[in-house]
């Protein structure tokens, strides 16, 4: 059974900063895209950052220079550092493992980052 499970959510004040995980099981987390979505609300999904399967990293615009991304693929974890937040940041983060080629693609369920003093 495949799962991706967030945690490391929660209330930050600005400039603060915040540790994402996604515990991933049932499937071989190294032949994945293993991304960061977010979705504030009434808006979009986004995409906010990207450990590659061949070990590249890409962020969006908004997050670079404060966010990064990991992964353990011998853990089957993947990680979101957050720093400098801002409210901007505010919204429920997604962890999305995608396998393009064999059509495959993974949520979790999300977790809350509330960035406010």
């Amino acid at each position: 059974q495949v799962q991706l499970v967030e945690s490391g959510g929660g209330l930050v004040q600005p400039g603060g900063s915040l540790r994402l995980s996604c515990a991933a099981s049932g499937f071989t987390l190294s032949l994945y895209h293993m991304n960061w979505y977010r979705q504030a609300p009434g808006e979009q999904r986004e995409l906010v950052a990207t450990a590659t399967a061949g070990g590249s990293t890409n962020y969006a615009d908004s997050v670079k220079g404060r966010f990064t991304v990991s992964r353990d693929n011998a853990k089957k974890m993947v990680y979101l550092q957050m720093s400098s937040l801002k409210p901007e940041d505010t919204a429920v983060y997604y962890c999305n493992a995608e396998w393009a080629i064999a059509g495959r693609n993974y949520w979790g369920q999300g977790t809350q980052v509330t960035v406010s003093s």
